[in-house]
């Protein structure tokens, strides 16, 4: 059954606003995690609650309010108490504060900690269980849209009063779970940082410290869409941390690409410190700049020497080649977070990627200027061929890429653990084209012979997988 992405419940605790709810509602419409949290709650006034979690991240200077909340909602009230009293509170809102995509992340790993929470306290308790049971029930009444003035005067008063004795038990509760419920907020942060990073790698570009800024390019819908998939796909957390080891080694390379020229060629935006402009290092020293220039050095957005080669900007489409028979279904993982390692590369170099998997048949992705979306990322970590091995039907397609004017002077990087063979024709035939359209091959061999690529490839590295020096090639094409 499809789940409602509308939240009826406005009623708050905090200093919302009207901006507070429509963003919320907006963010709500497309995080499925928020939606199934939601679902799954034994929470009362779930809807009421997630909104002022994520307002309690999100908003400025979030305040508990005094007066007016009502008694329907001082469970929410209590629990909010309770999470902003955190030692750590503060802190974690460095991570959250104006950032509505983490707050949401946030505000749903919370929400499951709280069913946890509820689910644990309420073991064994009968009476606490029937309590929450019937406030539950009498919450869905009093939001009844046709429910009469008078009946809706008595539902309320009696929904008031069994929410207290429930607000009541669950203070006890509280001051006798106190620190596992710190505990389990601590977790919940932990998680939360784990999954921006996870995102970060996934989706971020290869400079060191320009993530955050990278991930402001991707619109909120992709961001949340692919929160969600990490959170329920433990293979996507695998990918995005390979993704993430990829993304540095590729950094590393990439910066072997500057030279210490003589002579600097103009001024350009970035976060090298090595290249900054002497008034953007001046701006450090001063100390009321000084928290500004930090922000832009965390954004990339300082001012630095241009000193790239200008070679860079004559490289070509890449086209790569994945074995994806039975035999390397333990390196998916490794290959797939290779892939987004490149394709961050060729995203900050505007060069088109095509990602061609094959057995003994193909499938092909293209991404325009290393661009992909959310929902591209997921379908390729999830395609997996399985079978046989045929070079054959691989390299025909990479020619086929090759034919297109878009790909013209474009390199191949082919990967397999096979020992298949092509014929001498073929391998003529397609060593002539190569020729004709200018390109090269880099092959790399996991663990097996190399001599199987040797008729089609220019280069080739034989290795275990893709966490060693020679695979690391790629990223230098």
């Amino acid at each position: 059954m499809r789940r409602s992405t509308i939240i009826r419940d406005e009623r708050s605790v905090l200093n919302v606003d009207a901006f507070d709810i429509r963003r919320f509602q907006e963010i709500f419409q497309l995080s499925e995690e928020l939606q199934r949290v939601r679902e799954e709650s034994g929470f009362p006034a779930i809807e009421s609650l997630l909104r002022d979690i994520w307002a309690s991240l999100y908003k400025m200077k979030p305040v508990v309010r005094r007066s007016d909340v009502p008694a329907s909602l001082e469970l929410n009230r209590t629990f909010l108490r309770e999470l902003m009293q955190q030692e750590q509170f503060d802190r974690y809102r460095a991570y959250t504060k104006l950032d509505d995509l983490t707050s949401a992340i946030c505000t749903s790993i919370i929400g499951d900690k709280l069913n946890g929470w509820l689910m644990e306290i309420q073991e064994g308790d009968a009476e606490l269980e029937q309590q929450l049971e019937t406030v539950r029930n009498l919450q869905d009444e009093w939001a009844m849209d046709d429910i009469e003035e008078t009946v809706e005067r008595e539902a309320t008063e009696e929904l008031n009063e069994a929410a207290a004795e429930l607000d009541d038990k669950l203070d006890m509760a509280f001051d006798t779970n106190r620190e596992r419920f710190a505990n389990m907020m601590d977790e919940a942060m932990d998680e939360t940082i784990h999954m921006k990073e996870g995102l970060i790698s996934l989706m971020g570009g290869t400079s060191t410290g320009k993530g955050e800024a990278d991930m402001r390019k991707v619109p909120l819908r992709e961001k949340l869409a692919l929160a969600d998939k990490l959170a329920a796909d433990q293979q996507m957390k695998t990918i995005a941390e390979w993704a993430g080891r990829f993304k540095e080694i590729a950094h590393r390379k990439k910066r072997k690409e500057y030279i210490d020229a003589p002579e600097r060629r103009g001024v350009m935006r970035g976060s090298d410190l090595e290249r900054l402009l002497p008034a953007e290092l001046g701006l450090y020293t001063h100390s009321v700049a000084k928290l500004e220039f930090l922000r832009k050095f965390a954004e990339g957005e300082t001012m630095q020497y241009d000193q790239k080669k200008r070679a860079d900007s004559g490289k070509g489409p890449i086209v790569f080649c994945l074995d994806q028979s039975g035999s390397m279904s333990e390196l998916d993982n490794q290959a797939k977070g290779f892939i987004l390692a490149l394709l961050s590369i060729a995203r900050q170099q505007g060069r088109d990627v095509s990602v061609i998997l094959f057995s003994t048949a193909v499938q092909r992705f293209t991404y325009s200027k290393g661009r992909m979306t959310a929902g591209e990322l997921a379908r390729m970590a999830k395609t997996y061929a399985g079978g046989g091995t045929d070079f054959t039907v691989a390299l025909e397609e990479a020619l086929q890429v090759l034919a297109d004017s878009a790909f013209k002077k474009g390199d191949v990087i082919f990967v397999t653990d096979g020992e298949e063979t092509i014929s001498e024709a073929f391998a003529d035939r397609f060593n002539e084209r190569k020729k004709e359209k200018e390109f090269q091959v880099l092959s790399l061999v996991m663990g097996k012979d190399p001599d199987a690529v040797s008729p089609f490839s220019d280069r080739t590295f034989h290795v275990t997988d893709f966490d060693e020096e020679g695979s690391y090639t790629a990223f230098e094409i």
